[in-house]
């Protein structure tokens, strides 16, 4: 999973009324267009997020889902699930062959495309909260479509990296590139298709999208690769308004998200159990320790118990996240040691999301992550609409009863079966303490909520601003594998004589932050991991 874009970085340390954060300047001055017409924050989430679709194609979508956190200024707060959903003909063993799965099958091609939630979940949030008009939100995304950008170093390094994946696929070819080869850096981007798909949903709203000539197009692919979705699924799909999960960590009040995403249920029990430690104070090695292991009970709790709502409706969450049980897990935790995973207590996924962080000048927060899962998602373009399909099926396990050191999860709670959602690791959350606002989130799989978790730790216990708190060196650690996974910058050989495994990483998640108090925003973009990230102010 990843996030978005900048051909110019705009430096924005502190500034009045709205704001915000993304990886694309061109989608982050989407939304804060929205702000400055009289727009809420509500209103400029949505519309950053449909220019991400035209501009962020690796994980920007329309093609795929997510999830949006809403803090109102008066203290209400909510949340809208909009994750696919599997096809009706989804099975628990479907990528079994032979008895093994096949990640060929799971990650890529038609057939590992669930049933696309983002157009549905962003409209109605907008019907719910928003304040502009629909298709005004729309209208910078329809812009960047059919006039096209120029094509960033960042954007043009993506589709190098892909195109051997992406040019299996004639519409993915076709769009992304010319005479055989991806489209360099100042080359134009013009999206035709997409940008007529993009005036239907303005038109039409979801029925644009679910129905239609857009829908066709959707099924023509599915017949073309072997997909499973059908014009039921499409009619059926509907994308919810849910409660949002809440916890608490050194008096700052935690919104964050719910299941199908277990993002909030890592951070805030991983938070309930660094809570009886004193960070600021110990060794870096030492509070990177305290941190893993917190990390590593949570994630494992998440693989025992989380999956999607509505198929697993006794899910023990209000367990899970209480602070007396975070207190009898803690006395597991030797501060000198690390402690060991393995199956029988009772996971690597694909690092290419996008979030945005948005507030606006009456102190309204969004956190909103999507996803199309892998980069460019199943890589499969819908041809005549412009669209690239996720490949989200992948996210569920992978088999009934298959769980191992590698990190693949057999539990039953995320098994495919029809109608359902997969579990998923986007953790957008807001933080508030007597009227300061903490806005974040990342992309990154399985390390977002560690990436969030980590910010966390930043803001509260080691009063870092935002930028640096973005800025400072990330570290993973999700039960097993039973590993680190550390940045440059991370200890790792004081961490190896604490009895950890270190795996070294380039880099981690892209994270996006926004700290709002005294009716002033000041942004964190992760300019540092991805060069086309920026704030942009109202």
């Amino acid at each position: 999973m990843r996030s978005l874009i900048l051909g110019l970085m705009i430096s924005l340390p502190l500034a009045a009324q709205g704001m915000v954060v993304s990886q694309d300047r061109l989608a982050s001055e989407a939304g804060a267009q929205v702000l400055r017409q009289g727009g809420n924050a509500v209103d400029a989430a949505v519309a950053t997020a449909f220019a991400l679709a035209v501009t962020h194609p690796a994980a920007g979508n329309i093609g795929g889902g997510g999830f949006l956190v809403l803090r109102e200024p008066g203290g209400e707060t909510t949340t809208f699930d909009f994750r696919e959903r599997a096809p009706g003909a989804a099975r628990p063993g479907m990528f079994l062959r032979d008895g093994q799965p096949q990640d060929s099958l799971r990650h890529e091609g038609a057939a590992s495309a669930g049933v696309p939630g983002s157009v549905a979940g962003l409209h109605l949030a907008w019907q719910r909260r928003g304040r502009l008009a629909w298709k005004a939100l729309l209208a910078p995304a329809i812009h960047l479509a059919e006039h096209g950008f120029p094509v960033s170093p960042t954007l043009a390094g993506s589709l190098k990296v892909e195109w051997p994946k992406l040019s299996r696929h004639a519409g993915s070819r076709a769009q992304f590139g010319r005479s055989g080869e991806p489209y360099p850096a100042g080359e134009r981007l013009v999206q035709v298709d997409l940008g007529r798909t993009l005036r239907r949903i303005a038109e039409r709203g979801p029925r644009g999208f679910y129905e239609g000539p857009t829908a066709k197009a959707l099924l023509r692919e599915m017949r073309r690769g072997g997909g499973l979705i059908t014009a039921a699924d499409l009619k059926q799909y509907r994308a919810v308004e849910r409660p949002a999960l809440k916890g608490a960590y050194r008096g700052w009040e935690i919104t964050a998200m719910g299941p199908p995403s277990s993002g909030g249920q890592v951070l805030i029990q991983g938070l309930n159990l660094l809570e009886g430690f004193d960070l600021e104070t110990v060794a870096e090695s030492t509070r990177i320790h305290l941190m893993a292991e917190s990390l590593r009970r949570a994630y494992l709790d998440r693989a025992r118990h989380l999956g999607d709502p509505d198929a697993n409706p006794a899910m023990p969450l209000a367990r899970l996240t209480d602070k007396a049980y975070a207190a009898e897990l803690r006395r597991g935790i030797d501060p000198a040691k690390a402690s060991s995973s393995a199956p029988a207590q009772v996971m690597e996924e694909p690092e290419h999301t996008t979030h945005l962080s948005v507030v606006d000048g009456e102190g309204r927060a969004v956190a909103l992550t999507t996803t199309l899962e892998d980069s460019y998602g199943s890589r499969v373009l819908v041809r005549g609409a412009g669209f690239l399909l996720n490949n989200e099926m992948g996210d569920f396990n992978a088999a009934p009863g298959l769980t191992d050191a590698t990190g693949l999860i057999g539990t039953s709670p995320n098994l495919a079966r029809p109608g359902a959602r997969m579990l998923s690791s986007m953790c957008p959350a807001i933080l508030m303490k007597e009227g300061t606002l903490l806005i974040l989130g990342s992309p990154g799989g399985r390390t977002i909520p560690s990436t969030v978790l980590g910010l966390a730790v930043g803001l509260v216990d080691l009063a870092r601003d935002p930028q640096a708190a973005v800025d400072a060196p990330r570290f993973h650690h999700q039960w097993l594998p039973d590993r680190i996974q550390a940045e440059p910058g991370i200890p790792i050989e004081a961490l190896q004589a604490l009895g950890h495994i270190v795996k070294p990483v380039a880099k981690q998640g892209v994270a996006q932050v926004i700290r709002w108090r005294a009716g002033k925003a000041e942004g964190g973009a992760d300019v540092k991991r991805w060069g086309d990230s920026a704030a942009v102010a109202q």
